[in-house]
């Protein structure tokens, strides 16, 4: 018999599957982040959704959209992907394509973290060192009044008291099963659904974002004409994308950190094409 997949409903209305209902405002609540800085899309455009997940902010494009946009969303890890699936199935699966796989420089097979009770943490690059885990804790401490409603009561605890019960959480949280899974690049998708134009490529995966830009073949990125990535500030990675993307003609580039997550490593850029200069 099948395992049930666990179901809840959306601030807009969408009845949706997920795996754990706690995840489910925190990433809707981030994803609409993503509309800033002259972002914007229309009916009939195409999005390119890396790093899906169980598909939130596909399904929200989906109602941005009134139903009218065309998605390919990639997600790798496997029992992610099948909430994925699921979720393309109940709206849309004519409209929302999705993929068993991520994004990266090359194809290939790579050894993925999956983190069952933080699923957004996932990644091909974890860490889940003492350390880092000390930093996320220490981050969500000092911006206790701008964090997800999940957390936010934690700041009428006394400080010892926030201290334990995050590391408690995070204890759970880190707790990891090892995954094999398929990566693709974006230029084998584009050639091989004959995709012409790219109106926004989301990407947020997890320290694997420049992965994913430097599988983008220089004749496919003229097609992009929008591009939101959350960027780990690792190697001076926020500058290397900047002039990546800037090199391709998407030359309207925004760095902004968001509340929450000010003081730690992790950047939102949002790059548009200036379409008044000929690439």
């Amino acid at each position: 018999m099948p395992t049930l997949i666990p179901e809840n409903t959306l601030p807009n209305g969408m009845k949706i599957f997920c795996i754990r209902k706690e995840e489910v405002p925190i990433i809707y609540g981030q994803i609409q982040e993503y509309f800033q800085f002259g972002i914007e899309l229309h009916e009939g455009d195409t999005v390119f959704d890396v790093g899906a997940n169980i598909g939130l902010f596909t399904l929200w494009i989906f109602h941005l959209c009134k139903t009218n946009v065309n998605v390919y969303a990639f997600e790798p890890i496997p029992d992610i992907f099948d909430v994925l699936q699921a979720n393309a199935q109940r709206f849309s699966p004519e409209k929302i394509k999705v993929f068993p796989c991520g994004l990266s420089q090359e194809s290939k097979t790579m050894n993925f973290a999956y983190y069952p009770n933080a699923t957004a943490l996932s990644s091909a690059y974890p860490d889940g060192s003492k350390q880092q885990r000390n930093k996320f804790k220490n981050a969500i401490l000092r911006n206790l009044k701008d964090a997800p409603s999940q957390v936010r009561w934690l700041r009428w605890l006394p400080s010892f008291l926030r201290s334990l019960i995050l590391d408690n959480k995070l204890e759970k949280a880190f707790q990891v099963e090892q995954v094999t899974c398929q990566l693709r690049t974006v230029s084998e998708i584009i050639r091989e659904y004959d995709v012409q134009q790219i109106d926004l490529l989301k990407v947020d995966v997890e320290r694997s974002e420049l992965d994913v830009l430097l599988g983008i073949e220089e004749q496919d990125w003229p097609k992009i004409k929008q591009v939101v990535v959350e960027v780990h500030d690792l190697d001076n990675r926020v500058k290397r994308i900047t002039e990546l993307l800037q090199k391709y003609g998407l030359s309207n580039v925004t760095v902004k950190q968001e509340p929450f997550k000010e003081g730690s490593d992790t950047f939102n850029l949002y790059a548009l094409r200036d379409l008044s200069k000929v690439f």
